[in-house]
Order: C-alpha cells, then sequence, then structure tokens
C-alpha cells in the first residue's frame, strides 16, 4: 500500500505540496513513484523558472516510463533538488523526503484546489 502522508496538498497527478511559510516544497507521491518503477533521471526547471498551476515543469523518467510533472501550485522555483540529478532514486527510497522543486507561492488560495490526505487516500483507491 502506498504510504500518504498528514499536513501535505496533493493533485490528480500525484505530486504533493509542502507548504513551509511563504514556501512550497512539490514531488512526486509514493503512489507515482511506485506505479513509475525505478526512477532513473528528473527533468527540473531552473532556478528563477516560473512554474503555474496544471502547467508542465518537468518530468520524472523510469526504466519503465516518462512521466510529466504538472505543478498543483504557482510560483518560483528557489531552488531544485540537486541531489537528484545525481541520485534520482532516491525519489523510490521515499518519495516525500526527496522533493524535486521549492518554490515561493504566488497564491496560497490555489491550495484549496488540492486534496488532503484522506482525500486523496480514497482517490488512489479507486
Amino acid at each position: 500500500m502506498s504510504k500518504v502522508l498528514e499536513g501535505l496538498y496533493y493533485s490528480e497527478s500525484h505530486e504533493f505540496v509542502k507548504v513551509e511559510g511563504e514556501f512550497g516544497y512539490i514531488g512526486i507521491t509514493d503512489y507515482a513513484q511506485n506505479a513509475l518503477g525505478n526512477v532513473v533521471y528528473v527533468d527540473m526547471p531552473e532556478v528563477d523558472d516560473e512554474v503555474e498551476a496544471g502547467e508542465e515543469f518537468g518530468a520524472v523518467e523510469s526504466v519503465k516510463a516518462a512521466s510529466d510533472l504538472i505543478s498543483p501550485v504557482s510560483g518560483t522555483v528557489v531552488e531544485i533538488n540537486k541531489s537528484l540529478e545525481e541520485e534520482p532514486e532516491l525519489i523510490n527510497q521515499d518519495a516525500f523526503e526527496n522533493w524535486i522543486i521549492k518554490v515561493e507561492l504566488n497564491d496560497k488560495a490555489e491550495l484549496e484546489n488540492l486534496m488532503d490526505a484522506s482525500a486523496y487516500q480514497a482517490f488512489i483507491e479507486k
């Protein structure tokens, strides 16, 4: 069974947002990394790039497939997880610890469009 953490926001495209103050850490869920299999590459935007809610910001490639990353929120990229450049498989080890990008949130109201842990759990069980 896939792990779902309380206190995070989830999208239907299986990204999560962990909010800390004005910042959001975006990554893929445990469910997504299970579905993908062994991650071999993560395509990330550059620092200072703008991401838009509902728009693609990169991709995760596994031995089985490539999957677009869809941003759950809008904002400015302030940091990328550089360790994923050398060790993309960290996502398989712990998807929630190994976020992909950190953004400065443009509009926290966008979080209201996302699922909480219990709603996401129900969504992936369908």
